[in-house]
């Protein structure tokens, strides 16, 4: 059976949603993905009108959904979800299904960042978190491009023109910030601060996928993996040593949680539909040991 399912990834800066269609056999075909930054908005508002957005382009009715699967902060789902499921899972399955040969996932949110191993199933077989520090973080280098004046779309592409990055401290976002101030005052070049933040930067992420012992290949999912300049210090940094680390980008990964929120949302339906027997509670029980 057919089931249209409908993911809702809540982030700090950022809401997305994607309309898929699943078969139930391995399947899956995305029909609209949509993202609506926040921008100190009500976080309602802004699902509400991307949600809109995404079942327009997807040519369907809210009612036609099978299922509306929340990740992230769901409580801003509430009324519109059909259930939630964790972060990790969703990207987990997400990245699954952007690059079938995931053996690992980097998920850079804007506040942090976790490093995932999953199996070939998408399930989750370890896991580490950056602490609460934001040095490695989406909304770091965020703050870093606005003040100094560069679009985010451009951050990438400028560092990587950069012969001589200026070294940052990778501490914390309060020092690195202070470092890039003295910096702007000492007249260093745009170029060689944002070199000198994706160097500070990668060897946190690197520290994080080395302490989850994850396999290869990586799939970065979020925002981040579309900064051309951080995904190639990444990679530097991963192969130090001699070793060779495949680290690989898709142009959705900034929608790999909603996907796999989309894909869990209709394996619940089925599993659900299927009548596991007993009462709600154990349904309940039984499905979520699934995922």
């Amino acid at each position: 059976m057919r089931l249209t399912t409908c993911g809702i990834d809540v982030g700090s800066s950022a809401v997305k949603v994607v309309v898929l269609d699943d078969d139930g056999d391995g399947g899956a075909e995305l029909r609209a993905t949509h993202l609506e930054r926040i921008r100190r908005r009500d976080p309602r508002v802004v699902l509400a009108a991307a949600l809109r957005a995404a079942l327009a382009t997807a040519k369907v009715e809210e009612s036609d959904l099978a299922y509306v699967a929340s990740t992230g902060d769901g409580d801003v789902a509430e009324g519109v979800r059909t259930g939630h499921f964790y972060g990790m899972t969703c990207h987990a399955r997400g990245a699954l299904f952007l690059e079938p040969r995931a053996r690992s996932v980097l998920d850079v949110g804007a506040l942090w960042a976790r490093a995932i191993v999953i199996d070939p199933r998408a399930r989750v077989l370890g896991s580490r978190m950056t602490s609460q520090c934001a040095a490695g973080t989406g909304q770091f280098i965020e703050n870093i491009a606005r003040y100094l004046g560069v679009r985010l779309d451009e951050v990438g592409a400028l560092s990587m023109t950069a012969t001589r990055p200026e070294p940052v401290s990778g501490i914390c976002a309060v020092l690195a910030e202070t470092d890039v101030i003295n910096m702007v005052s000492r007249g260093i070049s745009t170029a060689e601060i944002l070199r000198g933040i994706h160097e500070s930067v990668a060897i946190r992420l690197a520290k994080l996928l080395r302490a989850a012992k994850g396999g290869t290949p990586v799939v970065v999912t979020g925002g981040l993996a579309q900064n051309p300049g951080l995904m190639a210090t990444l990679r530097e940094r991963l192969d130090e040593g001699g070793g060779h680390t495949e680290v690989l980008t898709h142009p959705l990964s900034v929608h790999a949680g909603a996907i796999g929120a989309a894909l869990w949302g209709a394996f619940r339906r089925r599993k659900l539909a299927a009548g596991l027997g007993g009462d709600g509670r154990r349904e309940a029980a039984a499905v979520a040991a699934a995922v």
